[in-house]
């Protein structure tokens, strides 16, 4: 059914610079200049001031947005005891999750000791580096002791994500489950399974919020930790050892409130889960595989309340919805450690924001019509963007409280504004067209169904249930490429217009009447919807038999659009076909038009495009802010290219009111929004815009072009509006990302009918 994930995987890390990770210069570093201050002489002077105060580390270098993610490859994933190096993979993709997130950078280091004091040694005499530490994969029980031995030696924030992350969501998962269901907490009957990090951690952050220890019996392998016990016990299982007399897992569970299990797949049968209480809380969390599956579960016991580590069900436990957070929140203040409330306030900030009215963002990111707190929603979704909003807040206010704030924070509102405007929303803009369009997946045709580049974008598009992907071309080349590939049992449809008679003479018939007046027969019509693809995959769009079209892996620009052109035509509200690109930058996301299309249009295009434009902006929630971009200010110049640009402007006012846009104008006074309000204060344009639409063809198109090689910036497009119906070019040479990319704004717009 599938190709193979982990070869996948292993040409993802492999492609282009090695790993998932690099090192960015943050400071200028082009000039003699640059260098002087960079390194020497200039850098003797912040040395000296760190050197007389330590702190000014904090001031001078990156100390402060750093942490680093440690591991000595004892517990990595579900792989065990692989080693420190084979462990660095996984550490990488911590540190760019911690960058994705929230912005922090990581080093990732690979300690090679199973040494625990070894271990505690290296990081302590690193730690001047790093303005946190962040634990990861090492086994228990030697994991407790380290955090144990480095919170007493170091004054930074160590936190072992293992534990406490998956203790803080389960925990917030936990709280909104006892107020679903009514219950008191101190009289909750809690079962565990796994007495490794996570269950221990688990545990006490459950006993911390306020069950009582004497209602918790913790199992392992061995059966349940009672006391007495001296079989494969430690002094941190021995803190749970309770005096019962129940031996198994299935004697322990019979009238329990909750099984929060951490251990491994199946060991949680129905038959136990049907001698639990009413309304059984159920937290399967093994991976990849839970305890027990969420319908197995369901069906024995339809009253229960459940949660995985999966995100193909509800309540997915996902530490990422913690620790970038949490560490944001704690580097901001310079927190000395991660103490038990903030911990807590972690807990407390995502349970309530699962109480909070989900905004339509985020429903649609997820492809559903409603989240309402509930069994189903106990906890917010992994991606949800407010996470960052509500959780680092919440930390570094508990940290001041606690007094573990070296550099409080006067204004919590600021704070969150600032949050907000340095990360955005751009990060996770792919993911959250994708879970928009996944709900009522739409039909999307490939008419290059016989390119390899194209199969390998159309499987990803079928796994991740994404759209219904339809190849074009000779069906026993496509096959062999697909079985190749790894793909046999497959749902992608395959249409080879030479076994098409039906549908060739259909579409052939349909053609002939739009162009019969231009020359065309209808023979010419057949032989040309049957050889050429292209023709024959824009007539199934234009007839209805697809939704979207995605193609031009193999053709120039121009001959691609003519096909759109002569089979769809324009939309009939602005009559002018253009490019627009998504240019998504570190900070914000701007859309560049027109890129490949028209060559020097009109005033009147220009206006078209603009419009057009703000209407598929509109559609990821975005106020469509408007500049219409010239070499001139405002009537600086009065040359016919200027002039043009002003004439576009004065029509697009006329055309749509009520959308801000503002022009001519110069690219740097587009963004320059305090010079612009000194200079132009009758702007109708306020603050910066992310709509830039350019005086022609050579603007655009070298524009993004430079942006594209020389900027941090990811790159979704070409998109075509001003069509009746969703169908887009790719440039040629596109990997099958750039595919995948581009059919995720296809779908949007097929299902938005925003063309």
């Amino acid at each position: 059914m599938s190709t193979d994930i982990y070869s996948e995987a292993l040409e993802y890390h492999r492609t282009g610079r090695k790993g998932k990770i690099e090192v960015v210069v943050t400071k200028p570093f082009s000039t003699q200049k640059d260098l002087s201050l960079a390194y020497s002489p200039g850098v003797a002077r912040p040395c000296q001031e760190i050197a007389e105060n330590s702190e000014d580390a904090y001031e001078y270098t990156a100390k402060g947005n750093l942490v680093a993610v440690i591991s000595n490859g004892t517990a990595v994933l579900g792989l065990g005891n692989i080693g420190a190096v084979a462990g660095k993979p996984v550490m990488e993709g911590k540190g760019a999750l911690f960058k994705k997130f929230a912005d922090i950078d990581v080093f990732d280091i690979e300690v090679d000791t199973e040494d625990p004091d070894e271990f505690v040694r290296t990081c302590e005499l690193i730690s001047p580096t790093f303005g946190g530490i962040n634990l990861e994969d090492i086994k228990a029980p030697e994991c407790f002791y380290i955090e144990e031995q480095l919170k007493r030696k170091i004054d930074i924030p160590v936190f072992h994500d293992d534990q406490h992350g998956t203790a803080i969501i389960t925990g917030a998962a936990l709280l909104n489950a006892i107020e679903i269901t009514g219950r008191d907490t101190k009289e909750v009957k809690a079962v565990f399974n796994g007495a490794g990090a996570a269950g221990i951690a688990c545990a006490q952050m459950f006993v911390s919020l306020g069950l009582s220890r004497e209602n918790l019996i913790m199992c392992d392998s061995r059966g349940t930790i009672y006391k007495g016990r001296t079989e494969s016990m430690n002094p941190y299982k021995e803190r749970f050892a309770n005096d019962t007399p129940h031996r198994t897992l299935a004697e322990a569970l019979v009238g329990a409130d909750l099984f929060c299990g951490v251990s491994v797949a199946g060991v949680l049968t129905q038959d136990m889960v049907k001698t639990m209480a009413a309304k059984p809380i159920i937290f399967a969390m093994a991976n990849p595989e839970p305890e027990i599956s969420y319908p197995d579960a369901v069906e024995a016991r339809p009253d229960c309340i459940m949660a995985t580590g999966r995100s193909d069900y509800h309540n997915q436990v996902n530490n990422v919805l913690c620790f970038p957070f949490l560490f944001r929140g704690a580097l901001d203040v310079r927190a000395t450690e991660i103490n038990t409330e903030m911990k807590i306030a972690a807990v407390r900030a995502i349970a309530d924001l699962a109480k909070e009215e989900v905004p339509d963002r985020v429903l649609r990111a997820y492809g559903v019509e409603r989240f309402e707190f509930g069994p189903t929603y106990l906890i917010p979704t992994p991606f949800d963007p407010r996470a960052l909003l509500r959780i680092a807040p919440a930390i570094a206010k508990a940290a001041m409280e606690t007094g573990v704030a070296r550099k409080p924070i006067e204004d919590l509102r600021k704070y969150t504004e600032h949050l907000e405007s340095t990360l955005g929303m751009s990060k996770s803009i792919l993911r959250y067209i994708a879970n928009r369009v996944k709900k009522e997946p739409v039909r999307v045709v490939y008419p290059e169904g016989d390119n390899k580049k194209v199969v390998r974008a159309a499987i990803r598009v079928m796994e991740e249930n994404l759209a219904i992907p339809v190849l074009l071309g000779d069906r026993k080349s496509i096959e062999a490429t697909l079985t190749a590939q790894g793909v046999t049992d497959h749902q992608i449809e395959i249409v080879d217009p030479h076994q098409e008679k039906e549908r060739v003479d259909r579409y052939a018939e349909e053609f002939f009447k739009r162009k019969q007046r231009k020359g065309i027969t209808l023979p010419y019509a057949k032989d040309l919807i049957r050889r050429d693809t292209g023709y024959f995959g824009a007539m199934m769009l234009s007839t209805g038999d697809v939704d979207s079209m995605v193609y031009g892996q193999s053709l120039p620009y121009p001959y691609a659009v003519r096909r759109l052109l002569h089979c769809i035509g324009k939309n009939t509200e602005h009559k002018t076909v253009a490019s627009v690109y998504m240019m998504v930058f570190k900070n914000r996301t701007l859309f560049f038009a027109d890129t490949a299309v028209n060559i020097d249009p009109t005033d009147q295009q220009l206006a078209d495009i603009a419009v057009s434009v703000a209407g598929f902006v509109k559609e990821f929630d975005i106020t469509p802010k408007v500049a219409m971009l010239s070499y001139s200010n405002f009537g600086s110049s009065e040359t016919p290219s200027a002039a043009k640009v002003a004439r576009a402007t004065a029509l697009i006012k006329e055309m749509a009111p009520d959308l801000q846009v503002e022009g001519e104008m110069q690219a740097n006074m587009a963004f320059n929004t305090e010079l612009r309000e000194e200079l132009f204060p009758f702007s109708a344009l306020k603050g910066e815009p992310n709509i830039l639409i350019f005086p022609d063809l050579n603007a655009a198109n070298i524009a993004y072009k430079l942006f594209m090689r020389l900027a941090e910036v990811d790159t979704i497009g070409p998109i075509l509006v001003g069509l009746k119906k969703s169908a887009h070019i790719i440039e040629r040479g596109s990997n099958p990302g750039n595919i995948f990319n581009l059919t995720t704004l296809a779908a949007l717009k097929a299902r938005q009918n925003v063309c």
